[in-house]
């Protein structure tokens, strides 16, 4: 196993992948996207719709719907990687410029964060009840654990992910069909069966699945140039909504079943339906989390250097790595220790929060790539101080912020609720409007302003710049 290709250390943080060290196969997406949302926090993303007070038939519906749209979002952003070979957030310096898209990669890094948070609290509760340590000391063995995976590097993070996606599989079909027959003797408790309620629920789901946006084209980047746009696209739309609207179901259903068993120790609750494993199923549930847990840490490194550096020449890439995902573990674990209160509520309001944010930039991001440059980019001035994309592009940045701020009347959440929500009867459709003027005024913006910089790169030389999609894209009429 030593010399096995996995365990070979990684030598490239935010570079150009050449065509010499490109690999894998598009089904790894598949496999990689399914294991990241077959997990533990997925299922408690699906109990949060019955926290909110639905049933577990609108609950449902809430599900399929939030992932099968947030999806589409996602799945965009992978087929990026192939054709660039660039990680995703340095993608963002040709909409916001070199400094401009330090201000998204910052909230990306509290995203991965708060996602880290989210993981350790779930393990450490697991580990805790399981060996019988206190939590603090369940939270620190596993962040411990799952540092190796990072320190290696993409081979070994897709690896795992195909490893995990099968165990995970059946763990999870095991649930659901354990669960099951449960639910005629437990009727929901649902005290609202309202239309902001669903809508509010979809976009919780909506942003479970656009939280990954970020990370996507991270794990595509390796995959050959040539790999058409609607195949990368296919399998991680299907591994990420699928495995994620599969575990959100099996989320409500044991919300449905025991709500308080899940909120105080979900891996506890689930590894005592097969009493006779239990420990069995709370060692698989805990590896569960190890590819999502794995892709915070790595991929909060290679946001941190697109923001730190501009060609991303790090001075012995493995020692940095090394040191910043051991400082990334060692904040989320202190996190995670002072944290308190509804673990499900805690889920609701990071998810939310991290959607009001990355919803703009996914919008401005998608926009640019599909729509004004079609994906024709000059890689060697995304890699360069004062390449053609310049350091801050005033007019991109002004567009983020203010799609943030007309979110604002329209978020509905535990901490903050927007003036105008009671008048959509509670309903959370900021995203929707962040989706609009994010991605619609950036647009607008393109063609108004006459920018060199806005022009695609229509021939460009080999090897570095990308040849743009190679397949449809959207607006494309067959």
């Amino acid at each position: 196993m030593k010399g096995h290709p996995s365990f070979a250390l990684e030598r490239r943080t935010i570079e150009h992948i050449p065509a010499t060290e490109r690999h894998g196969r598009p089904w790894h997406q598949f496999a990689l996207w399914f294991s990241t949302n077959v997990q533990i926090n997925t299922l408690i993303t699906g109990a949060v719709t019955i926290g909110m007070g639905l049933d577990l038939t609108w609950a449902l519906v809430s599900i399929v719907v939030g992932n099968l749209v947030g999806g589409l979002f996602m799945a965009y952003h992978s087929a990026q990687g192939p054709q660039l070979g660039l990680p995703q957030m340095v993608q963002s310096r040709a909409q916001f410029g070199l400094y401009g898209a330090v201000l998204p990669s910052a909230m990306v890094v509290l995203m991965y964060l708060g996602f880290a948070v989210e993981g350790s609290l779930v393990a450490g509760q697991a580990i805790a009840a399981w060996a019988h340590v206190p939590k603090t000391a369940g939270i620190v063995v596993f962040n411990l654990v799952l540092l190796f995976i990072p320190l290696v590097g993409y081979r070994l993070i897709h690896a795992a992910g195909r490893v995990v996606a099968v165990i995970s599989g059946v763990v999870f079909l095991a649930l659901f069909v354990r669960l099951l027959p449960h639910l005629s003797s437990h009727p929901s408790g649902a005290t609202t069966h309202s239309v902001g309620a669903v809508v509010s629920a979809i976009s919780v789901c909506v942003a479970w699945q656009v939280t990954w946006a970020p990370y996507v084209s991270d794990y595509s980047r390796y995959l050959p140039a040539d790999t058409p746009t609607r195949v990368t696209f296919a399998y991680t739309y299907l591994g990420s909504a699928v495995g994620g609207a599969g575990t959100m179901i099996v989320g409500a259903m044991a919300a449905t079943v025991n709500s308080d068993a899940v909120n105080s120790d979900a891996i506890g609750f689930l590894a005592g339906r097969f009493p006779s494993v239990s420990g069995l199923l709370v060692v698989a549930l805990l590896l569960g989390l190890v590819p999502a847990g794995a892709e915070g840490p790595y991929g909060a490194f290679l946001t941190a250097v697109s923001a730190l550096s501009a060609e991303g020449r790090v001075r012995s890439t493995a020692a940095a790595r090394a040191i910043f995902v051991t400082c990334f573990a060692v904040i989320a674990s202190a996190l995670a220790v002072v944290s308190s209160g509804s673990l499900l509520a805690t889920f609701q309001n990071i998810t939310l929060f991290v959607l009001y944010l990355l919803v703009p930039w996914t919008a401005i991001n998608l926009t640019d790539y599909y729509v004004v440059r079609r994906g024709h980019y000059d890689i060697p001035a995304l890699l360069a101080k004062n390449g053609r994309y310049g350091t801050f592009t005033w007019w991109a940045v002004f567009i983020y912020l203010v799609s943030i701020a007309a979110e604002l009347p329209f978020i509905n959440s535990s901490v903050y609720v927007g003036p105008l929500v009671g008048s959509l009867g509670g309903a959370d459709v900021s995203w929707l409007v962040g989706l609009v003027v994010g991605g619609g005024g950036y647009y607008a913006c393109a063609r108004l302003i006459r920018d060199h910089r806005l022009q695609p790169v229509v021939q460009p030389p080999e090897p570095f710049v990308s040849s743009g999609p190679a397949g449809p894209v959207p607006g494309d009429h067959c």
